[in-house]
C-alpha cells in the first residue's frame, strides 16, 4: 500500500541497460558485497525512520527494473543516487547532510526459471557539515556491502523444465538476505537474513519462516551497549486468495533476543522477547478504492528501567487502516487517508522502545514495540509506539501529456499527532512535557522521471510542536535528490 514508502509514490520508472556476460562476472559483481554494512554512531530513531525512506524509495526502482526471470538468463545493472538533507532535529537548529549511494544488482536465472540468485551491493559515501554528525565522524564510507542476496527454487517451475509438466500449486523456497514482510509490514518490515518456504495455489498462500537480524542493522533499544544486532525470528503467515476484490490474512511470529552487552552495565539488562499476532486484509471496497488494514497482539517479556532480577510482561497492540481513492479523469489526482495507532506506557518516562528509561513502578510493559513500518511524517518521523497518528494526503500529475513533464508528479501529506499516554515518553526525547498533544506536519513533495534512466525528487516538511514540547520551534526537513540507472 501508499503508506509502507516514506517518500511516496516517487514516480521513477524506466529500465537500465541489460546485456548479457559470461557467469564468472556475475559471480564477481555477487561477491562485491559479502559484508554487511556498519552503523555509523548511536543515531536519533527520526534519522534512521528518514533514510529508510530514502533506501526504499530506491529500492522500489531497482525492483521495478528486474527482469522477468523465466526471459533471462543473466543481467545486471546499477543506479547512482544522490541526496542533500538539510533539517531540524529539536537538538541542533540546522544539520547538512549529503550521502552518495552506488549500487549494483546481478540476476541469474535457469532451467525457465526453476533456479534463482540475485546479489544487490551498496557502496555509499556519508558526508555531514561540520559537527552536524551524531558520532563526530562527520565522512564516513561504507561498503562494499551486501543490502540484499539470496537463492530462490521455484517447484513449478522446475517441474515444468525438468518433467514437462504442470502441478496446480507453487512451491518456493528463498535462503538469503532480502526484505521480509508479514502483513501490510505493521509488525514486520525488515531485511533479514533468512530461509522462507512459501506454498501456494488458487485459494491459499502459506509461508514459514525462519531468520536473523542483519547483525550491523541498529536495534531498536539504542542505549544497549553492543556492536550487533542479534535477533532470531519465527514465524508463520497465511492468507486467502478465494476473494476476487480482498486478501484477508493472519500471522504469528516469534522474536527472541540474542544481542549481548560490549560492556556490564550495573543493575540493568536489556533482553526483549516478544510475540506477535496478527489479522488484516488488503484489497478494493469500490472501483478504485483501495484499502489495507492490520491489527496486532504483542505479547512477551522485557527488562523495565533499572530492572536486573526481574522480567516484565509484554501486553501491547497496534492498529492501521488506509484508504486511498484514484480519480478516473485526467491528471491522475489521488486521495488518501490513513489512522495508525500503536499503544503505550505511562510508567515509560524516557523511552518508549530502550530498556534503560523504560518501563517502571509495575511489571506490566504496555508499550508497542515491532520492527515493521510505516510513513510518520518526513520531519517529526516518530517511532511507532504510544502514538496516534492521522494522515490525509493528495497528489496529481499536473502536466500529464507533455512531452517533458508527463511525468511530474505533485503531491502532499499532513499529519496529526497524539499520544497514547501522556505521561508515557515517545521516541523523540525532546517532547519533555507530560501532555498528550504532540502536535502537528504537512509534508510537500515533487518527483519527476526526466528519463527513463534519470529521476529527480524534492521534499519539504515543517513540523509545529505540541503542548508535550517545552520548545516550542517549528522543525524543517529538506531532501532533494537524483537517481541515475544504467
Amino acid at each position: 500500500m501508499v503508506a509502507q514508502n516514506l517518500l511516496h509514490r516517487i514516480g521513477m520508472s524506466g529500465s537500465p541497460m541489460r546485456v548479457r556476460r559470461w557467469l564468472a562476472m556475475g559471480l564477481a559483481v555477487i561477491a562485491t558485497g559479502s559484508t554487511a554494512f556498519a552503523q555509523a554512531g548511536r543515531d536519533t530513531d527520526a534519522f534512521l525512520i528518514q533514510q529508510r525512506g530514502v533506501r526504499d524509495r530506491i529500492w522500489e526502482q531497482i525492483d521495478r527494473e528486474m527482469p522477468a526471470t523465466q526471459k533471462v538468463d543473466f543481467d545486471f545493472g546499477g543506479n547512482y543516487s544522490f541526496n542533500l538533507f538539510i533539517y531540524d532535529d529539536g537538538i541542533e537548529s540546522s544539520r547538512t547532510f549529503r550521502r552518495h549511494d552506488l549500487r549494483l544488482w546481478a540476476r541469474m536465472a535457469f532451467d525457465q526459471g526453476a533456479h534463482e540468485i540475485y546479489a544487490r551491493t551498496r557502496l555509499s559515501f556519508l558526508d555531514f557539515n561540520t559537527g552536524d554528525s551524531y558520532d563526530s565522524d562527520d565522512n564516513d564510507w561504507n561498503g562494499a556491502n551486501l543490502e540484499r542476496g539470496f537463492y530462490q527454487f521455484d517447484l513449478q517451475r522446475a517441474m515444468r523444465a525438468y518433467a514437462n509438466r504442470e502441478i496446480d500449486f507453487t512451491l518456493k523456497a528463498k535462503i538469503g538476505r532480502d526484505l521480509v514482510e508479514f502483513g501490510t509490514g505493521l509488525a514486520l518490515s525488515d531485511i533479514l537474513d533468512h530461509v522462507a518456504v512459501t506454498y501456494s495455489d488458487s485459494q491459499w498462500e502459506l509461508m514459514g519462516l525462519a531468520g536473523k537480524t542483519v547483525g550491523s542493522s541498529q536495534d531498536f533499544d539504542l542505549t544497549r551497549p553492543t556492536d550487533r544486532t542479534r535477533r532470531a525470528i519465527f514465524g508463520t503467515q497465511l492468507r486467502y486468495l478465494g476473494f476476487e476484490k480482498h486478501r484477508p490474512f493472519a500471522y504469528v511470529f516469534w522474536q527472541s533476543d540474542h544481542n549481548s552487552e560490549t560492556r556490564p552495565t550495573p543493575f540493568q539488562d536489556y533482553d526483549y522477547d516478544s510475540v506477535y499476532v496478527g489479522l488484516g486484509s488488503t484489497g478494493e471496497l469500490a472501483p478504485n478504492l483501495a484499502y489495507s488494514t492490520e491489527w496486532v497482539y504483542e505479547g512477551g517479556r522485557s527488562y523495565g528501567h533499572r530492572d536486573y532480577f526481574k522480567r516484565d510482561v509484554i501486553k501491547a497492540w497496534a492498529f492501521d487502516i488506509e484508504l486511498e481513492y484514484l480519480f478516473d479523469v485526467p491528471k491522475r489526482p489521488r486521495l488518501s487517508a490513513e489512522y495508525i495507532f500503536a499503544s503505550g506506557d505511562p510508567d515509560r518516562l524516557l523511552s518508549p522502545t530502550d530498556a534503560s528509561g523504560g518501563n517502571r513502578g509495575d511489571m506490566r510493559d504496555s508499550s508497542f514495540v515491532g520492527l515493521g513500518y510505516r510513513d510518520t511524517g518526513l520531519s517529526f518521523a516518530p517511532r511507532l509506539s504510544n502514538v496516534h497518528i492521522w494522515r490525509v494526503g493528495a497528489s496529481f500529475f499536473p502536466l500529464e501529456g507533455d512531452p517533458t513533464f508527463d511525468r511530474l508528479e505533485l503531491g502532499t501529506n499532513w499529519f496529526l499527532y497524539w499520544k497514547n499516554r501522556r505521561d508515557g515518553a515517545v521516541s523523540d526525547p525532546t517532547a519533555d512535557l507530560q501532555s498528550g498533544y504532540l502536535g502537528w506536519e504537512m509534508d510537500y513533495y515533487a518527483s519527476w522521471a526526466i528519463t527513463n534512466d534519470l529521476s529527480w525528487t524534492a521534499r519539504y516538511g515543517l513540523f509545529f510542536p505540541g503542548d508535550a514540547f517545552s520548545d516550542q520551534s517549528s522543525r524543517s526537513f529538506f531532501l532533494t535528490g537524483m537517481t541515475w540507472s544504467f
